[in-house]
């Protein structure tokens, strides 16, 4: 006689029913990130993207519009009337901004409280968590500015991911590399998950 197994039971992801509003800058490291957009919605998340106009050089807003289900946004000055308040609405309506892949010129704007485009924009009128990736060749990422920048953005209450180490597509080795999702998955996790523990003395 055999006995029926039971199927297991499927638990939500905390991350199911957040809202991810994703940042692509210019970065050959842009290709990871459509991965990336397909590992959220995986997990039942909601992800709208914003890209640069130098991020539609490495990857087609096709790509993620096709991956995430949702329009890609891109134009601080769009003409559709429903894009027209993007710059405040798109942080509005999300639970937190991830920025991956983070250029050197993406930190400076940040950094510097630039507003010069649309992602720089909502960043600015943010009042969410915003998880920031930087990728580029390592000496760019060594270098005092660069540095002084990604400081700065931690002061300013950024989340900013350091970067992996390894061959960069420059041909350089050093630190630069877009992060595994796996470590970006479990700071995004840390950030919607309850804190129980938080303040805690344990004997």
């Amino acid at each position: 006689m055999t006995s029926e197994v039971e199927p297991p039971v499927l638990t939500a992801s905390v991350l199911t029913g957040k809202r991810i509003l994703l940042g692509v800058t210019g970065s050959i490291a842009a290709f990871k990130a459509a991965g990336w957009v397909r590992e959220l919605c995986a997990e039942s998340a909601g992800v709208t993207v914003v890209m640069t106009g130098a991020a539609e050089r490495f990857v087609s807003s096709l790509t993620f519009g096709a991956l995430s289900g949702n329009p890609v946004y891109g134009n601080m000055f769009d003409e559709d009337p429903d894009r027209l308040m993007a710059h405040i609405n798109l942080s509005r309506e999300a639970d937190c901004i991830l920025i991956a892949p983070a250029t050197a010129q993406t930190i400076a704007r940040l950094a510097h409280g630039m507003a010069d485009d649309l992602l720089s924009t909502v960043v600015l009128a943010a009042k969410i968590p915003v998880v920031v990736c930087p990728a580029m060749n390592c000496n760019m990422l060594s270098h005092p500015a660069t540095q002084g920048n990604v400081n700065q953005l931690q002061k300013m209450g950024y989340h900013v991911v350091p970067p992996d180490s390894g061959m960069l597509a420059c041909g350089e080795e050093g630190a630069g590399r877009l992060p595994e999702w796996e470590h970006v998955r479990e700071i995004l996790l840390s950030l919607f998950s309850p804190q129980d523990l938080a303040a805690k003395k344990l004997w």
